[in-house]
């Protein structure tokens, strides 16, 4: 690639960055510190912590967050060790179901939770049957204010990001690190504790971080779980006074920069020092095969956080062939209704084909940006290669949520970006945000691809006289396709099933995307909660094939794509 080239694609890349991400930014910032004369003024920002209201939805936000990053950790962490370094019955089926839980989104798995452990959900239904509880006692196993399943179900649901980050790190280590403490007498959880632990923390730094900004920013489980003393629901529901009053914005310039306070604080105190190992280990590990009882144990472990994080899904599964599901252990009426009258719903159709539009534009956009921002960073000289770098993986930590709202801001009447209103058509701004939100996961896969090959074909490709631009086509392209495919795959099917971004900008039923038609199913009386799960299913499909064949693409490497 020319240097002129690769100057005009950095600069392309900084004004798309620099018109949607940065601007929306400025736009909450702006609204949540600047009055109505144009002065700067803390009043809105200080407002927020003085109200009670808000400070209890601060709390439960960092609370709900801490809470599901630590439950991960216990959950994650042993899961990639056992991987790691034994063998065991099923192990190969085993390691590619443990992605299916993030094939759904969290806010759809919530409505499988409450029909199970819910007060009068399938749980209590089967204690009743064994007669472990009395006829006349239910218990609300979700706790009060359903605040433990939410927590629960971000763990379950978000375990694998952190599970692919611990698995890629173990990988890394090199096994003569750890035989050297044994063979010092350090052994067992010391030397877990020791070595390999420290050895693991920037890549479960960047797993943590992920888990942490989407747990305290997740707006879908509250929503169904009617959890409303939160500050993303806080912050939804002020969507309506966006235009009228400054504590929306203040809201939000909370949300950010707690956010960006607590990655700077993990960041120093867990991901800023790292060991690098040698570039080739002096041998590879083979994993050992532990006697019956250590096979049973991993077998057990492994299958037993499989089926709990799998049940929200089953549940779903379960609701979309029902019509009837109320304090029984099995839906009483079986019913494929639910699937016909979802598909010739006058909302899901019309809201697939939004879908399909949006995050297969989004994807494009992705691929032609993703793939140069990986050349340059890998493949070029240029000066700032690395802050581009830096650059594209902000999107990872800053909030879905914040991003919605600062997109929704910049297109109010009577800004620059007026022209891009969600209220009027939001099929613009969807394409942009789910491209912006989804930028890192192209970017990561592209840059791994490249780093794994040499750089010598096209440089002997250049010598015989093919110029640069052509040598990476035709050379470095062609190699790396399958990482290119797996970063497409990844992008697309979580830009399919995209959150915050839909329910925020999609305002009218025509430009519903699937997640807010599904979100808008759920809330109807009636049989709405069947055809939204009918509609989960065909998403949690859809979603299941797509990170599958990017597992099989890129394997243990997937992990890289959700590194900060």
């Amino acid at each position: 690639m020319t240097r002129t080239l690769g100057y005009c694609v950095y600069a392309i890349v900084a004004l798309f960055f620099l018109c949607f991400f940065v601007w929306p930014i400025w736009e909450i910032l702006r609204g949540g510190f600047i009055d109505v004369n144009g002065n700067f003024t803390l009043a809105y920002f200080i407002e927020v912590f003085k109200s009670p209201i808000y400070m209890e939805g601060l709390r439960n936000s960092f609370a709900l967050a801490v809470c599901s990053t630590l439950l991960t950790i216990l959950i994650a962490i042993p899961l990639a060790f056992i991987s790691d370094r034994y063998n065991f019955p099923f192990k190969g089926v085993f390691t590619s179901m443990v992605l299916l839980p993030i094939m759904l989104p969290p806010f759809v798995g919530a409505m499988g939770v409450l029909s199970i452990l819910g007060e009068y959900g399938a749980f209590n239904a089967f204690l009743h049957t064994i007669h472990v509880l009395p006829e006349d006692v239910y218990i609300d196993w979700l706790g009060e204010g359903r605040f433990f399943g939410m927590v629960l179900l971000n763990a379950f649901s978000l375990y694998p990001i952190l599970y692919l980050n611990a698995v890629a790190s173990l990988s890394n280590i090199d096994p003569s690190m750890e035989e050297a403490a044994e063979n010092l007498g350090c052994r067992g959880f010391k030397r877990f504790f020791t070595i390999t632990l420290p050895l693991m923390r920037s890549g479960l730094f960047a797993g943590c971080t992920i888990i942490f900004i989407w747990s305290f920013t997740e707006l879908g489980v509250p929503l169904i779980f009617d959890y409303n003393r939160i500050m993303p629901v806080h912050i939804f529901n002020g969507l309506r006074d966006i235009g009228n009053s400054p504590f929306p914005y203040a809201l939000v310039t909370a949300m950010l920069l707690f956010s960006v306070f607590f990655y700077i604080l993990g960041k120093g105190l867990f991901g800023r020092k790292s060991f690098p190992m040698m570039a080739k280990a002096s041998h590879g590990r083979e994993p050992k095969t532990p006697g019956v009882l250590g096979k049973s144990f991993c077998f057990l472990f492994f299958g037993g956080v499989t089926f709990i994080a799998l049940l929200p899904h089953l549940a779903v599964i379960l609701i979309s062939f029902s019509s009837d599901w109320f304090n029984t252990l099995l839906p009483t009426g079986w019913t494929l209704q639910n699937y016909d009258i979802a598909l010739s719903n006058p909302l899901t159709i019309p809201s697939i084909q939004n879908s399909l539009i949006y995050a297969g534009s989004a994807t494009m956009l992705n691929c032609l940006l993703g793939v140069c921002i990986a050349y340059i960073v890998v493949r070029t000289k240029l000066p700032g290669r690395n802050l581009l770098d830096t650059m594209t993986m902000l999107p990872l930590a800053v909030p879905g949520l914040v991003m919605a709202f600062g997109y929704f801001a910049m297109c109010l009447e009577g800004k620059f970006f007026s022209f891009l209103n969600p209220i009027e058509n939001p099929t613009a701004l969807l394409i942009i945000a789910y491209a912006m939100r989804k930028m890192p996961f192209m970017v990561r896969s592209t840059i791994a691809g490249l780093q794994q090959t040499s750089v010598t074909y096209e440089e002997a490709a250049q010598n015989l006289g093919c110029s640069p631009v052509k040598s990476a086509m035709r050379i470095t392209m062609p190699l790396i396709m399958v990482n290119i495919l797996a970063g497409g795959l990844l992008a697309f099917s979580k830009s399919m099933l995209e959150v915050s971004d839909s329910l925020l900008l999609a305002q009218k039923q025509v430009f519903f995307p699937i997640t807010k038609a599904i979100y808008t199913l759920m809330n109807l009386v009636g049989d709405g909660p069947f055809l939204a799960c009918a509609l989960g299913v065909w998403a949690m499909a859809f979603l299941a094939v797509t990170i599958i064949g990017a597992s099989v693409l890129m394997g243990q490497k997937l992990g890289a794509i959700f590194r900060l």
